[in-house]
């Protein structure tokens, strides 16, 4: 595939031999641009709870009044399990 050549590399696989709760993002994501879903959720269980926490957060910073501040923690937390139990799924059920 053209498009990973472009993509940052690992810096925490590179020198501690073993993947990162991150590693897969980027192959994921240019999966789901190319509708390959369940492709992409393979790469990366919580690629879809992470994108709909970014797009919270996006909302969050253009208006901070109307959403508080506890309630991003709360969702960071959960996205966070879900970056955990998909970090498990990855390795030792696909």
């Amino acid at each position: 595939m053209l498009l990973e050549n472009y993509m940052i590399p690992c810096l925490f696989k590179t020198y501690f031999g073993f993947e990162c709760l991150g590693c897969g993002f980027q192959r994921s994501l240019f999966l789901l641009f190319q509708g390959r879903f369940s492709e992409a959720f393979k790469m990366y269980p919580a690629i879809f709870t992470t994108l709909l926490f970014f797009v919270f957060l996006i909302f969050y910073f253009q208006n901070k009044t109307k959403i508080p501040q506890k309630l991003v923690w709360q969702l960071a937390f959960i996205n966070f399990i879900f970056i955990i139990i998909g970090y498990g799924l990855k390795h030792f059920y696909f």
